[in-house]
């Protein structure tokens, strides 16, 4: 009986062992950014395999065209024959098999696209994300895989996959995983700790002038907090990924994992440290939110197609917004940190005439195709920014309402609760939700913010938690130019007009090179020249368009020689510091003055 047992569990072994997807990726030229890969698949007896590159990869809602890096593709039977095969579409390979054998595929990949973490070689590491590398079939997405690298001697590989059979080979139960769990491997620093029971690993490649202790010690803070919002932790180890770079920068969120991309000398002030370790908690936080829990329309994902959702703003602008509130309540920042942060925010807000225009439901669905720049600003928002802004106003209502009770992290905890993967959520479970854990209605409120765009009376709103959107003491009214420049040689190059305002009125645009106001030259500094005038004055503005020297005249608006800022009031009432409290998780600073 002991024999036959074995003797099955050995017959079963090797069956799961030939179902798995094999890929090796070979580094032997890295200064030339050139890698090649090697995948075997299982035996197939279909009449033909299509094999395809992604034409994204998630954190990243737009089409790459990553299949542009690949070149020499040849196909093998499992006798080493070769197949014929021929391509479908940009990133489909079509091999056409005359009888059931196992195929085996292999290809040159240029990775040089440091900035969009999708796949970069060099002489000193790579970063390998499944979906720059990586050819996948349909038919084995679901079989396990086994990823080797044949790396140079001195480099380190990390992964928040398993390791396999070797210090550069790792594994994973399929092909969505593998996707989610970039390796980064070659010269790098690495960090372990543990909190609560879970292991963690800070790998750094590339010097800076980062201060490792203190990423360590906030980080260690950090990912206490996800109890604070969360009834349990969907990971045993997870890895921060840090680049510091000369260029690049950005982050990307994965399974258990992270990609951060700062340059080099962007550590050290405290301003630029807190970007990264805001940056850090941004990623913590999608560790649930998108990679435990996400949209309808993004289960499962469909790697060579556009994923459509109008709750992106939730995946993304939720996320912003509840970073803040957890780096204020694990200390990491300050009251006025967080001040400054939700400045910065509501401010660029106010200075975006698309928030007029477009809600975050049509921005979420227009992401894959939504542009920046001039017409952007005018026109449109953004998924992230307006997203927490919109988040903040559902939290602050909902406490509000519930006399501190309740909060808009308990949604985020009733979605991982009620729909964690591979369940989805649409926007009327997010209604249920609302309704289920306040007792109201918020259809209305939804279709005001959510649907239309999102008109926030800060005032009213920041009031109800303490705080004030005020001009600082001092400012000084000045005279406006609605739009925004950079310094083009001796002249100003405008680079964004603001729809309606007093340029866009004056028939100015985009790409106009302004010479001077009433015959005073603007070199570098608009504002340097706006102060020789007075709000309401009209001026004569001399540009160049199209080579060609013209005038047109322009009444010049009131503005202010400071910006806006949020600050705590001075003398809270007893029911606006408990919701303050019941809002960030610490006390409000001048509570009990």
């Amino acid at each position: 009986m002991k024999t036959k047992f074995s003797l099955l569990a050995l017959a079963l072994a090797s069956h799961f062992s030939l179902a798995d997807v094999q890929y090796r990726l070979s580094i032997s030229e890295p200064e030339h950014h050139l890698g090649n890969v090697d995948i075997t698949f299982p035996k197939s007896a279909q009449s033909h395999l299509d094999i395809q590159l992604p034409d994204w990869r998630t954190g990243r809602y737009e089409i790459l065209n990553m299949a542009n890096g690949i070149r020499f593709f040849n196909a093998q039977d499992s006798q080493g024959n070769a197949l014929e095969w021929h391509k479908v579409d940009k990133n489909t390979w079509r091999v056409h098999l005359d009888e059931p054998t196992k195929i085996s595929v292999s290809y040159q990949v240029y990775a040089n696209e440091l900035a969009m973490r999708s796949r970069h070689i060099d002489d000193t590491h790579a970063f390998i994300d499944a979906s720059g590398f990586f050819m996948f079939s349909e038919s084995f997405r679901q079989e396990p895989v086994t990823v080797d690298l044949d790396v140079p001697k001195k480099w380190r590989s990390v992964s928040g996959m398993s390791f396999a059979d070797s210090k550069h080979s790792f594994k994973a139960d399929n092909y969505d995983i593998l996707l989610d769990s970039p390796i980064e491997t070659g010269i790098n620093d690495l960090h372990q700790f543990s909190v609560d029971g879970r292991d963690y690993e800070l790998v750094i490649w590339g010097e800076g002038n980062y201060d490792v202790d203190l990423m360590l010690t906030d980080l260690k803070k950090l990912v206490k907090t996800g109890s604070l919002i969360w009834h349990d932790y969907p990971y045993n180890r997870y890895v921060f990924m840090v680049h510091a770079t000369s260029g690049a920068r950005g982050a990307t969120e994965h399974l258990n994992s992270t990609i951060i991309q700062r340059h080099r000398d962007r550590f050290g002030s405290r301003s630029d440290y807190l970007g990264f370790i805001s940056t850090a908690a941004h990623e913590f936080i999608h560790t649930w939110n998108v990679k435990n829990y996400r949209p309808a329309g993004l289960v499962p994902y469909d790697y060579v197609a556009i994923n459509y959702s109008e709750l992106l703003w939730l995946v993304e602008g939720s996320t912003s917004y509840l970073e803040d509130y957890l780096l204020l309540s694990a200390g990491i920042t300050t009251n006025q940190e967080f001040y400054q942060g939700l400045t910065r925010t509501v401010n660029r807000h106010m200075q975006t005439p698309g928030r007029e225009v477009q809600s975050v439901a049509h921005t979420s669905f227009d992401k894959w195709i939504n542009q920046g720049g001039d017409h952007g600003k005018n026109y449109s928002t953004n998924i992230y920014s307006e997203g927490a802004l919109v988040s903040m106003a559902l939290d602050i209502d909902l406490i509000d309402k519930s006399d501190g009770e309740v909060s808009y992290r308990d949604v985020h905890s009733e979605l991982y609760k009620q729909h964690k993967l591979p369940a989805s959520f649409d926007t009327n479970d997010v209604k249920r939700i609302l309704k289920e854990i306040s007792g109201r209605d918020y259809s209305k409120w939804w279709s005001k913010y959510v649907d239309g765009p999102a008109i926030i009376n800060f005032d009213d709103l920041f009031d109800k938690v303490g705080l004030e959107y005020v001009y600082p003491q001092g400012t000084q009214e000045v005279a406006k130019f609605d739009g925004a420049s950079k310094s083009a040689g001796q002249l100003l190059e405008l680079t964004h007009v603001a729809r309606e305002g007093n340029a866009w009125t004056a028939g100015l645009t985009a790409g106009d090179k302004i010479v001077a106001l009433d015959k005073h030259q603007v070199r570098k500094d608009m504002a340097t020249t706006l102060s020789m005038f007075e709000p309401g004055e009209v001026v004569t503005v001399d540009l160049i368009r199209r080579h060609k020297l013209m005038s047109v005249e322009l009444k010049l608006g009131k503005g202010h020689n400071r910006s806006k800022v949020i600050r705590a009031v001075k003398s809270p009432s007893t029911r606006q510091a408990k919701l303050y409290q019941a809002w960030t998780g610490v006390a409000h600073p001048n509570a009990n003055k």
